[in-house]
């Protein structure tokens, strides 16, 4: 087990780097860079202006150039990026004239918050639901699910997310928007504002965790419905093992694989999917920060957060293949039992 997991951990390493030249490349795909996009803005394009209103010259758009280091190869550009990264030094998020750490940290923190509770969320509706369904095959409440099911895949997130920002103002005369109370927004950390953001926290979880419920729904209710059609069910039914019991002890664990093995690929989804609903509450994650820095063509700020999205989805599916093991007995690692 524990040489898995080293075996996992270097493998781990190596697609961090390849992702790091991917998300580097991708980044540069667009013709210009932010130096282009600096010197529009200083010509009034979309109603900004800069250097007090007076538009830059070439010649010091050359020299902004030059002094970031844009009129570099890509790859010395990269590694000049990938060195700082390595050192956390996240880089310079030159449009908005900050480092770009002070811009992620927070949003980073909130993100992996929401992401996780909306994980939950999902997780402990999904499961419960799928295995009565599954159980109560065709039955009245089995149909009632499904139609759910079918609801929460139709409907927009950011249709849903008006839906319930209009519910949590009128019917609960709620504080609605972003994930703090105004008092709290820039306060510092207490107990006060952990439960100011618990009670925010709720909105986005729901609006975000809706689509991703209804397609586990469905997961969990067919992976279900196939186990307990195989024949060392009908055994242990004929033995006389009682039927929830039956079903809790070993169908269910078997039906939980594919939920555990895309457990890892839910984190980076409900970040990068999450951009417009994350806009219409005013939520301070990273969705609309890259949104803002890929229009901006901010290399190193959007270069920045999807390679923190590439990682999140390498540790997620590293944890994923190790619960998969835990959940499943007869899965057999390589070289070791698990």
């Amino acid at each position: 087990m524990i040489g898995y997991i080293v075996r996992r951990v270097l493998l781990a390493l190596l697609t961090i780097w390849a992702i790091s030249v991917l998300s580097f490349v991708i980044i540069q795909l667009p013709p210009g860079d932010v130096m282009d996009a600096i010197q529009q803005a200083s010509m009034g394009v979309g109603g900004v202006q800069f250097a007090g209103g007076t538009a830059l010259t070439d010649e010091e758009i050359d020299d902004l150039r030059r002094l970031y280091g844009f009129d570099q190869a890509q790859y010395v550009q990269y590694l000049k990026w990938i060195t700082r990264t390595v050192q956390g030094n996240l880089g310079y998020s030159y449009k908005l004239e900050v480092p770009i750490k002070s811009l992620i940290g927070d949003r980073l923190l909130f993100t992996v918050v929401l992401a996780l509770t909306t994980i939950v969320f999902t997780w402990l509706l999904a499961i419960p639901i799928g295995i009565y369904s599954a159980v109560r095959q065709r039955s009245a409440g089995d149909y009632f699910f499904t139609f759910l099911g079918f609801t929460g895949l139709a409907v927009p997130d950011f249709l849903l997310a008006l839906v319930m920002l209009h519910m949590a103002s009128v019917t609960f005369g709620m504080s609605v928007g972003g994930l703090f109370s105004i008092e709290y927004a820039d306060a510092p950390w207490s107990l006060a504002r952990f439960w100011d953001l618990l009670k925010h926290l709720w909105i986005p979880a729901v609006v975000i965790g809706t689509a991703g419920t209804a397609s586990l729904i469905r997961i969990m209710r067919a992976n279900l419905l196939d186990e307990l059609r195989k024949p060392y069910v009908v055994t242990a039914r004929a033995k006389g093992m009682s039927g929830w019991r039956l079903v809790l002890k070993y169908p269910v664990r078997v039906a939980l694989n594919p939920l555990v093995s895309i457990a890892g690929y839910l984190l980076p989804r409900l970040i990068s999917g999450s951009v417009i609903v994350s806009v219409v509450l005013s939520l301070p994650t990273l969705g609309p920060l890259l949104l803002n820095a890929l229009l901006d063509q901010d290399t190193f700020l959007a270069g920045t957060i999807v390679f923190f999205l590439g990682v999140l989805t390498v540790i997620g599916t590293l944890i994923s293949d190790i619960l998969l093991s835990v959940v499943d007995p007869r899965i057999r690692l390589t070289g070791s039992a698990s």
